[in-house]
């Protein structure tokens, strides 16, 4: 953080999150993915000009944009990546980095995979990274992106909030193919944190267990849309049954966006809409969605709300699907 997040501290004491002392913002941000906005990060750009000869830790903007299967436009990421970006960012494949051996998307990578996308987009272990989405979606998969980074230990992660809002308040921006990286960076391969992952063996158990006397309580929150979780509107993937899991508690990814610009919604708003909804921020909470991706913007949504224990914190991954 002090090498570009100047304001971090502030953000994270006003979350509660920490002290203001540098030292004890360390110890938190280790767990905790900070949301900035584009002052904030446009500042900390500034004071990190990238060279290629710079060894110095460095703020690196990651574009995460991605679109749904069913995206009625048949948009990509790498194509809005190309038309119109951060200056100097890189781009992260949802599609790509992941567990190529499962039958479901967007599992979680091997640590191996992990650590050579990191190698093969130049992105080192002391940079500092600000995950964005698109113009045209607002949050959406930022979060995942950078849930993933935390997961697999990387000690600097940030969202911004958000991309659109970069554009409108006139923020540089480029477009075209990108330069060439410096070459492949030396990203040693991590340890992910698995204590912030659910799998599907454990969540059939916390399912069957519930409303049981004497089970743990953990609360899943469905982020996907109210039809979905009613049953009432299709799945966007062919064959999927819609409905949601036994006393999953539906919180639309939708509602903790603000309507007119996509950003995350300030974190006292947040914290209201978890309690509307009768989350308890004593119990256990587990994130979830369709596939993983949006499952992450809730967890965020958590996070930015300084809402429940961050050890209990975890995100189902591959969801509904």
């Amino acid at each position: 953080l002090q090498y570009g997040f100047t304001s971090a501290c502030e953000v994270i004491a006003r979350q509660a999150l920490c002290p203001t002392s540098i030292h004890g913002c360390h110890s938190s941000v280790s767990s905790t993915v900070l949301i900035v906005t584009p002052k904030e990060l446009s500042a900390a750009l500034k004071k990190n000009v990238l060279t290629k000869i710079s060894t110095a830790p460095r703020v690196i903007p990651l574009c995460a944009a991605w679109f749904l299967p069913n995206d009625p436009q048949g948009r990509t990421g790498q194509q809005v990546f190309k038309e119109k970006r951060i200056p100097s960012a890189r781009f992260f494949d949802l599609d790509a980095v992941k567990d190529h051996e499962s039958p479901y998307p967007h599992m979680l990578p091997t640590a191996e995979v992990f650590a050579k996308a990191m190698q093969d987009i130049g992105i080192r272990r002391d940079d500092e990274i600000c995950v964005y989405d698109t113009q045209e979606l607002g949050i959406f998969s930022a979060p995942r992106v950078a849930w993933t980074l935390k997961v697999f230990g990387h000690p600097g992660v940030h969202i911004l909030n958000n991309f659109r809002l970069w554009v409108e308040q006139g923020y540089p921006t480029e477009s075209g193919e990108t330069e060439p990286v410096e070459g492949p960076s030396q990203y040693p391969t991590p340890t992910l944190e698995s204590s912030k992952v659910v799998d599907f063996v454990e969540m059939k158990e916390i399912a069957k267990d519930y409303a049981k006397e004497g089970a743990e309580g953990a609360q899943v929150l469905d982020a996907r849309s109210q039809g979905r979780w009613a049953g009432s509107t299709p799945e966007p993937r062919p064959g999927l049954l819609s409905g949601h899991m036994p006393g999953s508690i539906n919180v639309p990814v939708s509602e903790l966006l603000d309507p007119n610009t996509g950003a995350l919604l300030p974190g006292d708003e947040l914290r209201n809409l978890f309690i509307s909804k009768g989350v308890d921020p004593e119990k256990p909470i587990i994130s979830s969605c369709g596939t993983g991706v949006t499952a992450a913007v809730v967890d965020a949504a958590l996070g930015e709300a300084n809402f429940g224990n961050t050890e209990t914190r975890r995100l189902y991954d591959g969801s509904w699907t």
